[in-house]
């Protein structure tokens, strides 16, 4: 395997300086995330902030040939969701947004849910479930811990609600490249995989849907649904390894609301 990067103070700071800027991103996003905008509108939105106001480049455009700055993936699309101006929000959707900047050269990579209105108990569930398995993988991070106590720690509460875990997509590395070593897995077995270190940086960003965990691709070629059209959800931190702990490089500068915090 190659090896782990493990990152100075001051390459530290520089993907925090990033990773603020996109938590920043998602939290100026949320007002329009109303119903009836189109996704199109909100990556607009996405793109028009962090090209004039925060003076970053959106790290997705042209990105393997992704055409937008966000991928937006509602209901029972999973991850990818291209923008798109014939999809309109409707009330009662639960909508992720993933979006990524570069900022000196580092980048900022960080997804929120969004619930367009008032949704469903069971898409309400989903959602706030997927909050806390993410949660619950930070929460396992430390010098000496493993990515599969990460994983574990996910799944179980995945599980524990009668939810599943998306096996195909996972977490990264990342600092000056995009996607790096580690993968990280939002599965495990305690005390399995990569032994965590001080410095490492990398997402962790559980997918999870209320149904099956199966899913499939669709003509796009960047488009993931769930096989059984059940709902999915997703949530994405970027975390750095401390010397006796976390921290999370994409606070959310608008405060958590409902949702607890990660400590």
């Amino acid at each position: 395997m190659k090896s782990i990067k493990l990152r100075t103070p001051e390459q530290v700071a520089k993907a925090r300086a990033a990773g603020h800027l996109i938590a920043e991103v998602l939290a100026m996003l949320k007002p329009h995330v109303v119903p009836g905008v189109t996704t199109d509108e909100l990556d607009a939105i996405c793109h028009d902030y962090i090209v004039n106001t925060l003076k970053c480049i959106p790290s997705n455009v042209g990105y393997h040939g992704y055409p937008k700055t966000a991928c937006i993936s509602p209901n029972h699309v999973v991850c990818h969701g291209i923008p798109s101006k014939d999809k309109k929000l409707k009330k009662g959707d639960i909508v992720n947004v993933d979006v990524t900047l570069t900022k000196d050269g580092w980048f900022g990579d960080s997804s929120r849910m969004f619930i367009v209105g008032e949704a469903n108990v069971l898409a309400r569930r989903l959602v706030m479930t997927t909050y806390e398995a993410l949660r619950a993988g930070i929460r396992q991070v430390r010098p000496g811990a493993t990515l599969g106590d990460v994983g574990h720690a996910i799944q179980q509460v995945a599980h524990a609600a009668g939810f599943s875990v998306v096996r195909e997509y996972g977490g990264h590395g990342i600092g000056d490249i995009y996607h790096d070593d580690p993968h990280v897995n939002h599965f495990g077995r305690p005390g399995e995989g990569l032994k965590l270190q001080e410095g490492m940086i990398f997402t962790i960003e559980p997918m999870i849907n209320a149904g099956g965990a199966g899913i499939r691709e669709l003509n796009d070629g960047w488009t993931v649904v769930t096989r059984d059209h059940s709902l999915s959800a997703q949530w994405e931190h970027m975390v750095t390894v401390t010397k006796d702990g976390f921290e999370i490089l994409t606070p959310w500068p608008d405060g958590l609301g409902e949702y607890p915090a990660i400590e």
